[in-house]
């Protein structure tokens, strides 16, 4: 029989998204961003169809939980000294939140890579808002994963366009 709260987890992962203001129309919003100079009749509905299809896996799924849960737990001042200031100043040096990235964006190939690099350096739409810090709100975690969706959403379009050229 299976389990009822394993079966929750893209629920709840698509729920704590909305929850702190990301919708996939936001993520899909980069993924245009990042593949209309290379697909220049793109539809959004082609973004959100491989933003989806990112959200939907698991690996996935578990690091928007742990990212999120993290993030509030820093905004309500919940963890334990030094990390509580670390996560709450978004420390550059501090690393972890990249690497649970990383592990988004090795879905689709090493493309994945330079899409987010590039989109965590551009920071539009959707980043630019998580990472403006007068909020009073930590994405500390959220902002790297959500770039990170749309890298691998990115080079999920990137590997289907060119198998269909």
């Amino acid at each position: 029989m299976p389990n009822k709260k394993v079966e929750n987890v893209e629920e709840t992962a698509r729920k704590l998204l909305n929850e702190r203001g990301v919708t996939v129309n936001d993520i899909a919003e980069l993924v245009y961003f990042l593949q209309v100079p290379y697909h220049p009749d793109l539809k959004m509905e082609v973004c959100r169809e491989n933003v989806e299809r990112v959200i939907a896996k698991r690996e996935v799924q578990n690091a928007i939980l742990t990212g999120i849960c993290l993030d509030v737990l820093a905004e309500e001042k919940k963890l334990e000294h030094p990390l509580q200031e670390i996560l709450a100043r978004d420390e550059s040096l501090y690393g972890i939140d990249e690497i649970i990235a990383l592990s988004i964006v090795n879905i689709y190939g090493s493309i994945g890579f330079t899409n987010y690099g590039f989109i965590d350096k551009q920071k539009p739409g959707i980043l630019e808002k998580l990472n403006d810090k007068s909020t009073g709100k930590v994405h500390t975690f959220l902002d790297d994963i959500v770039g990170a969706i749309a890298a691998a959403a990115s080079s999920r379009l990137a590997h289907r366009a060119a198998n269909t050229e």
